[in-house]
């Protein structure tokens, strides 16, 4: 289970990273669980469609999946270190509708949708981990709009690029374990 909640911590980054910024506009004070929510809901949602991909092919490459889980991490870690080090797209919003905040959230998450594959390889029950990464994401969301209320968007990146290295390592983790 150790190795879920590490998977949650470094996938919920990006939504962490996003709610700095968004938090940073200093807006209604309802956004926070807002933005729990929204990014949460999603960080839950696409692992476990990544889970259901990585099952219906399993028997065809299974004899590849430790390569597959290492490959997808590595290229998820990569470019969230990336885009860490790029502007984020939540400075150039004007006003956080519900429309943004699905945007974002879609965005944000698509990255686990392609970690969710590693779910294959872990033991763990599939529902449960999402549900933790979807609690784990909602909790650094929340943290990350407050956090970004108070301090600007100076922390934003340095998340976003921590928990790519995280996926990084995870991957290494597969492919030498």
């Amino acid at each position: 289970m150790i190795e879920v909640i590490i998977l949650a911590v470094a996938l919920s980054m990006d939504a962490f990273a996003v709610s700095i910024g968004l938090g940073a506009k200093r807006t209604n004070p309802e956004l926070a669980y807002k933005a729990g929510i929204f990014f949460g809901g999603f960080q839950a949602l696409m692992p476990f469609l990544g889970y259901l991909g990585g099952k219906g092919v399993l028997g065809w490459i299974e004899g590849y999946t430790h390569w597959i889980a290492f490959s997808l991490l590595v290229l998820v870690g990569a470019k969230m270190i990336y885009e860490g080090l790029q502007e984020g797209i939540e400075e150039d919003l004007s006003r956080i509708t519900n429309k943004v905040l699905l945007t974002l959230a879609v965005a944000t998450s698509i990255d686990a949708m392609a970690a969710g594959f590693s779910l294959t390889l872990l033991d763990a029950n599939p529902f449960v981990a999402c549900l933790v990464i979807g609690v784990i994401t909602f909790g650094f969301s929340v943290a990350g709009v407050r956090i970004g209320e108070r301090s600007g968007i100076w922390l934003e990146n340095k998340a976003e690029i921590a928990g790519g290295v995280v996926l990084v390592l995870m991957g290494f983790r597969f492919l030498l374990f």
